[in-house]
């Protein structure tokens, strides 16, 4: 039974290391942009061009195919067997690549309209360079259509590794173009090794596909029984996945109108540190969990579904919770050691590094969202998520326009870490009626002992930095406070008796026992 209890932890420690190191490898990619482009009309328009099919993927394919498919598809191979459930992929697959194809013909078409409608604030020139590159790169919505399914097609046979690490493959490819033919074939060359890098996601899971039983059966049947309910699912499960990508948008557009331009380079190098740091562990945890929460809401089993989600939303909180802290106190340092020095200067150091501190106050609201419109979409119930999202998105619109001209990247950042929090807001209220919450005396007990660590860690870490030098090495500016602040924590959720620190400290020790 002990063994069986420690499976989903080394599952997602594993998931956390790959997702980890996929992540570093996007900031080894995102530093060799910055070095070499640094916040210039070239990286403007390639950041504006990249965002442009990865929008118009995600607001309306991207999570409403894993969180249609994989539900629908573990439905069918519990109660049908694995040779309906390959069926229904196949005719899935067949269908979005379809609609994916359209897509990509349609953005190539008009991206010089769309280029004008993501960033108003460019000159003609940035304007121009943005629309060439769109066209280049718009066939990534095609690629990460196949990808994805074959992702939800692996996480639901419990397969969560390659998954996992598509990144890796995908991000080696880009670093490799920067080192060796960057400076022959430039910002074009770039944009072609993004498209090849998109299409390798789709390449590397074959073999572990063909490992699990897939075949590919080519089927346009819109009719069939898992298909009408991958319909029934994905217009609300689209609307509610809208929030990120849309919010990004909106913020790229008002980031356009700073700084001449470099509001897009500051926000969106500031939002994926943010997504680097808050996405390893969330994302490695909902994409873990939310399989076994299709099964237990399939099985009807809902105290199953109630513990699976109090449990990680008190672990995630754990976590999200210091990090939110970490990022507020060392986000200058932090974007200065990864993306300063080269084209990328002081100034754009600063304004990163201010996006980046006042975006990590969202950093809550974005793990809680994150778990939560999973128990929505395991229950196949996408209602709430809708609602959710919406909210989320007007919220993010009227503060933009509210705070921009007065805080700049700061009120853009503000904004988004407002909306994400509305997002968790409007559906664990939902699920705290339906007695699905994780609000109780116990969680609420946790929750003041993890704030007040917390606050001590940020205490000791703002304290560390404070008293180096000004001639400090920019690693031992980044390393030395997080150091000190992660000790702080520990020992302070310890003598607090928090579980998790009792579980890490376990761990610990028969790690070293093991080696003794």
């Amino acid at each position: 039974m002990q063994e069986e209890q420690k499976k989903p932890v080394r599952a997602v420690s594993l998931m956390i290391v790959i997702t980890l190191a996929g992540k570093i490898l996007g900031l080894v990619r995102d530093r060799l942009l910055t070095i070499n482009y640094g916040s210039g009309m070239e990286a403007n328009a390639f950041l504006t061009a990249s965002r442009i099919p990865r929008v118009f993927f995600d607001t309306v394919f991207a999570s409403a195919i894993s969180a249609s498919l994989i539900p629908v598809f573990s439905e069918l191979l519990r109660k049908k067997g694995k040779h309906e459930a390959m069926c229904f992929a196949g005719n899935f697959i067949s269908v979005m690549g379809l609609l994916c194809a359209l897509l990509t013909a349609l953005g190539m078409l008009f991206a010089g309209e769309l280029t004008a409608f993501f960033a108003d604030g460019y000159d003609a020139e940035t304007a121009a360079l943005a629309a060439q590159l769109t066209r280049i790169m718009m066939p990534t919505v095609l690629f990460t259509g196949v990808a994805f399914s074959f992702v939800g097609i692996l996480q639901s046979l419990d397969e969560f590794n390659i998954p996992a690490a598509i990144s890796l493959f995908s991000n080696c490819a880009v670093i490799l173009y920067y080192l060796t033919l960057n400076r022959r074939f430039g910002i074009f060359g770039l944009a072609v090794a993004f498209l090849f890098a998109w299409f390798l996601q789709a390449a590397v899971q074959l073999p572990a596909l063909r490992r699990k039983g897939f075949f590919y059966r080519p089927s346009l049947s819109l009719r069939s029984d898992g298909m009408r309910k991958v319909f029934a699912l994905m217009l609300p499960v689209m609307v509610s996945t809208w929030v990120l990508p849309i919010n990004q948008t909106v913020n790229s557009k008002f980031g356009s109108r700073l700084f001449g331009g470099a509001g897009v380079s500051a926000v969106e190098l500031a939002y994926n540190l943010f997504t680097v740091i808050a996405g390893v562990f969330v994302l490695s945890v909902t994409n873990y969990i939310f399989p076994r929460l299709s099964r237990a809401s399939a099985d009807g089993d809902r105290d199953g579904l109630r513990k699976t989600v109090s449990g990680t939303m008190h672990s995630t909180m754990f976590l999200v919770l210091p990090m939110t802290a970490g990022l507020v106190v060392m986000a200058e340092p932090l974007v200065d050691f990864l993306y300063g020095g080269g084209a990328f200067d002081a100034f754009s150091v600063g304004i990163t590094s201010r996006a980046l501190r006042y975006m990590s106050l969202g950093m809550i609201g974005y793990a809680g969202q994150a778990v939560l419109c999973r128990v929505f979409f395991a229950e196949q119930r996408g209602g709430v998520p809708l609602v959710a999202g919406a909210a989320s998105i007007a919220v993010n619109i009227a503060l933009c326009m509210a705070l921009t001209a007065r805080f700049d990247v700061a009120g853009i950042a503000i904004s988004s870490a407002v909306s994400f929090a509305v997002n968790a807001l409007c559906m664990a209220l939902p699920l705290q009626r339906r007695g699905l919450g994780v609000w109780d005396r116990r969680f609420a007990l946790d929750m003041g002992k993890m704030l007040l660590a917390t606050v001590v860690m940020a205490l000791a870490a703002g304290g560390t930095l404070h008293v180096l030098p000004d001639g400090s090495g920019k690693l031992l500016r980044l390393l030395l406070p997080i150091a000190v602040g992660c000790a702080v924590y520990f020992a302070a959720v310890l003598l607090l008796h928090l579980p998790e620190a009792r579980t890490a400290a376990q761990a610990a020790g028969n790690m070293i026992r093991r080696r003794d």
